[in-house]
């Protein structure tokens, strides 16, 4: 449920910036009566990234076995490249978000231009969200888990989103991406490493020491409970992993975290 909660409160505050620009600049341009277009566009993509990681949802779930292996490490793998992706992304373009954005609506003559904005950037939010709770479900949790944790994620970017709307510039959002950025790359590396899990079932390798076990826990926190959920919930954590999923763990670990502190320590400078 943590790794769920995650996803939808950085991706959903992401949406509440996205909105809280939009419906600021059209308040501000006297044209307050378009903000409901926003709201139309809006529920538009919220609507279809529910219905697609429904569809999705059922799909995945009626394989088993080796196809059921191919997809689970496809959509790790896939997950784990778009995170990495959004991650710098919008370390590297979120001061330039709000002028792109005001740009758009200032070209925006019709108000279904206007829907069009709010659905094209909301949607693709959502369906990057959509992606990542797949990978959170099929690594981790159950559905219900899931659910409930990307839906209080999703409160808590709301409630986050309403403040920034209300108070402008006074929220520290730097350090909030910052925090969330780092967890999220340690969820990315155990996607990295179920990746390479799946695909070994998948395959079928099964003998050498890189297939062997790196370890094998059998009983404590490490092993069982709640604490032994959370961490392979968040961080991809089993009592018994193949050496090349720690190995695969830590190639991805080590140089996105070199490459973010470098990020960090860049736009600290600046």
């Amino acid at each position: 449920m943590g790794a769920s909660l995650l996803i939808t409160l950085r991706e959903g505050l992401e949406i509440a910036l996205v909105l809280a620009i939009l419906i600021s600049y059209l308040v501000k341009s006297d044209r307050r009566e378009e903000v409901a277009d926003v709201w139309r566009g809006t529920a538009l993509a919220a609507a279809a990234c529910v219905v697609g990681g429904i569809a999705f949802h059922i799909f995945v779930g009626e394989f088993t076995g080796k196809a059921e292996q191919f997809i689970e490490g496809t959509i790790a793998i896939l997950a784990a490249s778009v995170l990495t992706w959004m991650i710098f992304w919008m370390r590297n373009h979120a001061r330039d978000m709000g002028t792109q954005l005001r740009a758009q609506i200032d070209a925006a003559t019709t108000r279904k231009a206007l829907v069009t904005i709010a659905f094209v950037a909301v949607l693709r939010e959502g369906l990057e969200t959509v992606l990542f709770l797949l990978s959170a479900e099929t690594s981790n949790s159950s559905g219900s888990q899931v659910v409930i944790g990307g839906l209080v994620g999703l409160v808590i970017a709301a409630v986050l989103g309403r403040l920034v709307y209300m108070g402008g510039n006074k929220l520290k959002l730097s350090t909030f991406f910052n925090i969330t950025g780092a967890l999220l790359i340690l969820f990315a590396a155990g996607l990295f490493g179920k990746f390479f899990h799946e695909y070994r079932e998948l395959l079928g390798f099964e003998s050498g020491w890189l297939f062997g076990s790196a370890w094998n826990i059998t009983s404590g926190a490490f092993a069982e409970g709640t604490f032994f959920d959370f961490m392979k919930g968040f961080f991809g954590w089993t009592n018994n992993p193949e050496r090349i999923r720690v190995i695969a763990y830590f190639v991805y670990l080590v140089p996105i975290v070199a490459l973010y502190a470098r990020a960090t320590k860049s736009d600290s400078a600046r």
